[in-house]
């Protein structure tokens, strides 16, 4: 196994950053990249061939890599941030692509976490005789797969929180609705965010109260919205709600449970609703009952956008991976909804379990950037 070089990590920070533009968009695969690399004549390397992995059912990174370069992948080197597969799907094997097509070197960034890969990918490339290098940029790498690695490991996606709090605390105010508390750069990095994720999850009490859309509402980007998810034991989603009333043009899942009210859930039904059901012990869905589902149906990255009673479930569970606040320059006043019933956002800053990653000011709002220690 060959050690790396600074060009090997330069490269591979090149495919990582282009695998990022599959996030949001190809699950339950990972977002992978690869690309097929050459020689000059002055021994600059050159980039033959790149490729994204496609929705599911479509050819992985390295088959699209390998069909841009061609006949020019013979004797190249392949740069690839997940571990090429080694079994049959819905596709063949890409190791034995990769084989076929007759490259010389493949650089991966990290093995792929799947049992029914773990090495086994690499293994098969060494054995056809290709020289393989494992581990380049593999940090970052790592924090791409985040979500996949933990549907794989643990059986649930990962969960980025993300609250919007007023300078006085608080996330709305009673009977009013939906009110603005984020400035417009904000929140157009919001929904930046919601266009990585393959999922948004509120509760029914914020799904009623500001009858919200949760789309991605970016110029051109409204069909890379992620799959709309509402908790909602009762199955109470109203029809008219601006999810229902969508549903059609961008998928809305209600997690609801067992004794649900049959025909609430076969009228969400029909309207185009899919509807999850289950156990709900105490007439409560916990969390990890929540993330059980969506890993089920494929879900690998979860955004959780409110409100305060869904928040602080996610966090007594122990379930959140990363947390972004944003503070508002605005002022909610009498009436106003805590962010947090049982907790003070301090602290939540302050805990053991995050540490903070980013800080800083988009336009006139602060924002602060936490992940789980360790992750």
């Amino acid at each position: 196994m060959t050690v790396s070089t600074e060009t090997d990590r330069r490269l591979m920070a090149a495919a990582e950053r282009l695998a990022r533009r599959g996030l949001g968009r190809v699950w339950p695969n990972p977002p992978v990249a690869a690309m097929i690399v050459g020689e000059h004549s002055s021994g600059a390397p050159v980039i033959l061939g790149r490729g994204l992995t496609a929705r599911p059912g479509g050819p992985h990174a390295e088959v699209n890599a390998l069909k841009a370069a061609g006949d020019l992948a013979r004797g190249a080197t392949c740069y690839v941030t997940l571990e090429p597969c080694s079994h049959y799907g819905r596709t063949p094997p890409c190791s034995l692509a990769l084989i076929e097509a007759g490259v010389k070197r493949v650089v991966i960034g990290m093995l792929d976490p799947n049992p029914r890969v773990a090495g086994r990918g690499a293994g098969m490339l060494e054995a056809a005789g290709i020289d393989v290098t494992v581990g380049v940029h593999e940090a970052a790498c790592r924090a791409l797969y985040t979500g996949f690695t933990s549907r794989v490991k643990h059986q649930r996606p990962m969960v980025f929180l993300k609250l919007a709090v007023s300078q006085d605390g608080y996330i709305g105010r009673e009977g009013a609705g939906q009110i603005k508390i984020s400035g417009p750069l904000s929140m157009r990095h919001v929904h930046g965010f919601r266009a990585t994720y393959d999922a948004i999850l509120v509760g029914i009490g914020t799904a009623v109260a500001d009858d919200p859309l949760l789309t991605c509402r970016l110029p051109g980007m409204l069909d890379q919205s992620p799959v709309r998810v509402v908790v909602d034991t009762e199955a109470r989603l109203p029809l008219s709600s601006k999810l229902v009333e969508t549903a059609a043009d961008v998928p809305v899942w209600v997690i609801c449970a067992n004794h649900a009210d049959p025909e609430r859930v076969e009228a969400l039904t029909r309207a185009g609703v899919l509807v999850v059901r289950v156990p709900a012990p105490g007439d409560r869905i916990l969390p990890d009952v929540v993330l059980g589902a969506l890993a089920t149906r494929g879900i690998t990255r979860v955004m959780v956008e409110g409100g305060a009673r869904i928040a602080e479930a996610f966090l007594d569970a122990d379930l959140v991976d990363e947390l972004c606040i944003v503070t508002g320059a605005v002022e909610v006043g009498a009436g106003g909804i805590p962010a947090l019933h049982k907790r003070s956002l301090d602290a939540v800053l302050s805990s053991p379990t995050f540490e903070r990653v980013d800080t800083g000011l988009i336009g006139e709002d602060r924002y602060t950037h936490l992940k789980r220690r360790g992750a």
